[in-house]
């Protein structure tokens, strides 16, 4: 038989939670619906931080023609911190796949605090992704949104030469769109990471976004967090990061020639951000350590 005439199972997965604030100011559930593989989880929080949705697939990965759809809705005067469980791995998709599709959106009204805390993304070579991320912020609403990308499993010594990426952002605020960014990696990738202009020698990013009404003092924040970082003063060649700041959004970006530099450097960014644009502990959701 024909390769191109089989037909594999796929995943089709997807996950809606709703946040709302009681009348006390306590942030509660109000409503989630989840569909294999996808899954939600509630741990406990540490003290004094903020209620916990920990995302999860059951089938270990992707792969070409899976398809996940994640919505995360925070209502007036909630606060939240969506993660996830551990790195996403997407694997080398068969020749006549289409490409893996993940959409992520977020809607973070009046009043509220959302945290889109997304643990890596690794692209082993051969994998096809098209992501996108949307989010509605409300003009008193505020979101912390981070994504990271690993191109390889690079422990193995493995580069992501082949294979298909689209990594879309759009952030409207209060309707208006404030920001829309798209990395495209085609089918022969090898030249476009390697020029200078693109990846260079670097394995892994990170892209942190901020919406807030103070977007000019945690732009300060966050150009001094980079120049304090242990991190990044201990790797200066092999780490590049810088911030910038534009409509309401502050921006920052991160390439690294080693991934497990990137996630620390990343971690000391995301606990400054928070403690300082949010009051909230400078640490991350106990599976970040696991």
């Amino acid at each position: 038989m024909n390769a191109a005439a089989l037909t594999h199972e796929r995943a089709c997965g997807a996950a809606r939670i709703e946040f709302k604030a009681r009348p006390d100011g306590h942030t509660v559930l109000a409503d989630l619906y989840q569909r294999a593989p996808c899954r939600v989880l509630f741990p406990e929080p540490e003290a004094n931080d903020l209620v916990q949705a920990v995302l999860l697939t059951t089938s270990g990965g992707l792969t070409g023609g899976d398809r996940v759809r994640i919505d995360v809705e925070v209502r007036p005067g909630a606060r939240v911190t969506v993660t996830t469980q551990a790195a996403e791995k997407i694997y080398r998709a068969l020749a006549h796949d289409s490409a893996a599709k993940i959409d992520i959106g977020m809607t973070v009204e009046a009043g509220s605090w959302g945290e889109w805390l997304a643990q890596e993304t690794i692209l082993f070579n051969g994998a096809r992704l098209r992501r996108g991320f949307q989010a509605e912020v409300s003009r008193r609403g505020r979101l912390l949104a981070v994504e990271s990308l690993v191109l390889g499993r690079t422990a193995m010594g493995e580069c992501f030469d082949t294979g298909f990426l689209h990594d879309a952002w759009r952030i409207r605020r209060d309707g208006r769109l404030i920001w829309a960014d798209a990395l495209h990696m085609p089918s022969g990738i090898t030249g476009l990471r390697a020029d200078r202009f693109g990846f260079g020698t670097a394995v892994a990013c990170s892209t942190l976004v901020y919406v807030g009404d103070d977007i000019a003092r945690q732009l300060a924040a966050a150009r001094q967090l980079l120049s304090d970082s242990r991190i990044l003063r201990e790797n200066p060649r092999s780490i590049t990061a810088a911030a910038t700041a534009l409509d309401g959004l502050l921006l920052v970006r991160l390439l690294a020639d080693d991934p497990a530099r990137l996630r620390s450097a990343v971690m000391e960014l995301i606990c400054g951000i928070r403690q300082s644009a949010g009051g909230l502990p400078p640490r991350l959701p106990r599976v970040w350590h696991c």
